[in-house]
């Protein structure tokens, strides 16, 4: 059993088994990304009469780390209502929280996605032309649409718009373990600035704690240092302007579907300034009620 009562006791919330089928170009593999990102377990392409056996392998102990499981049906193979209506009741006999999620498309929109991707449409390769292949599938499909407890019409969405909804609409699964991730870095300027940063502050208009004697062996992580960059002007100044700032654009970034943002602090060594503005940020954010990680990433070279 993949959730037994004494496990979602345990929970306190379900372990959601998702499964994602739908038109071919209506947006099935973004749709699994995003939940990806949620942390959740995700298979693309999965052999309908294989999945029951894949629940039955997995149990609740492999999957501790994970909010759920997703798993995309195989593309190009159909199958008669019944056998769709004899896998869900299956899988619900294994898990009592089985949904079937079905993304949809109207055919002018999957025809531009095709055209634009210039990828064949997997019906094609039965002779049939692209808008044929594309009313074909979903005749096809229909009963799983059918079905389905949620159905994502995608016609009018961008990506953007896509990830944003679905993010939006299971965020009640995501609210003990935000989806939405900071992550901090603190560096040198002499060893190099990091590539993957979205944002970056230059630290070095602060006062530095290596021209210091009784500082300069010191680090960042010390109270010591935090007391002498952060303390007074313009460190403490600096600091509170930030959090404004921070607090008013992080929720922008979030509704907007980013999934992680990455901020970077600089000095010149990486080792004091930089550390101490790192670390005070992350316990601002922290508060805030965001998921943050922090990265000291030249604190031994400094």
């Amino acid at each position: 059993m993949i959730n037994t009562p004494a496990q979602a006791a345990k929970n306190k919330e379900p372990f959601s088994v998702l499964l994602l089928a739908g038109l071919s170009g209506a947006g099935k593999t973004t749709v699994i990304n995003v939940f990806e990102d949620m942390r959740f377990f995700s298979i693309d392409g999965m052999p309908l009469k294989l999945i029951p056996g894949l629940l039955t392998v997995l149990n609740a102990e492999s999957l501790a780390h994970y909010r759920g499981i997703i798993i995309g049906m195989e593309s190009g193979r159909y199958y008669s209502e019944s056998e769709y209506r004899k896998l869900l009741d299956d899988l619900r006999a294994l898990s009592g929280h089985v949904r079937l999620l079905f993304v949809d498309a109207k055919t002018d929109a999957v025809i531009r996605r095709y055209a634009t991707t210039r990828r064949p449409h997997p019906l094609e390769s039965e002779g049939l032309g692209l808008e044929k292949a594309v009313e074909t599938e979903r005749e096809r499909l229909a009963p799983l649409c059918n079905m389905a407890d949620v159905v994502f019409d995608t016609t009018n969405f961008s990506i953007h718009d896509l990830r944003r909804h679905v993010q939006q609409r299971y965020a009640a699964q995501s609210e003990q373990s935000p989806y939405f991730k900071v992550h901090l870095i603190s560096f040198g300027f002499k060893y190099g600035q990091p590539a993957d940063a979205d944002m970056m502050y230059d630290l070095r208009f602060l006062p530095n704690p290596y021209f210091v004697d009784e500082l300069r062996a010191h680090s960042g992580l010390e109270e010591s240092i935090a007391r002498y960059v952060l303390g007074q002007d313009p460190g403490k100044s600096f600091l509170a302007r930030l959090s404004d700032f921070l607090k008013y654009l992080l929720p922008l970034f979030e509704a907007e579907g980013r999934y992680r943002l990455t901020i970077a602090f600089g000095c010149t060594g990486g080792r004091h300034r930089s550390v101490a503005v790192t670390e005070a940020v992350g316990r601002i954010l922290k508060t805030l009620g965001f998921a943050v990680s922090i990265e000291h990433r030249h604190l031994e070279l400094g």
